[in-house]
């Protein structure tokens, strides 16, 4: 299974969206530094996450929820 997912900086309460096989392994990317984007705003945590049968349907989603960002959708995903 693929997962489209959100995760907010604890530190400066920002978002990153992004689609993965292993979540558990980049979220620990996220939070050890590897991932230059997410790099400064470490630690990050978890607030969203969706289940994609293949990569292309999860990336499509990921897309589609970066053309969210700012919105009153994207608002409804993160607080739900």
């Amino acid at each position: 299974m693929y997962k489209a997912y959100v995760i907010q900086s604890l530190l400066n309460k920002r978002y990153y969206i992004g689609h993965t096989k292993n979540l558990d392994r980049r979220l620990e990317q996220h939070n050890s530094g590897k991932v230059r984007s997410t790099k400064s705003g470490m630690p990050w945590k978890l607030i969203y996450i969706e289940e994609f049968e293949s990569k292309s349907e999860a990336y499509k989603r990921e897309l589609q929820i970066k053309s969210y960002k700012g919105g009153r959708a994207f608002k409804n995903i993160i607080n739900n």
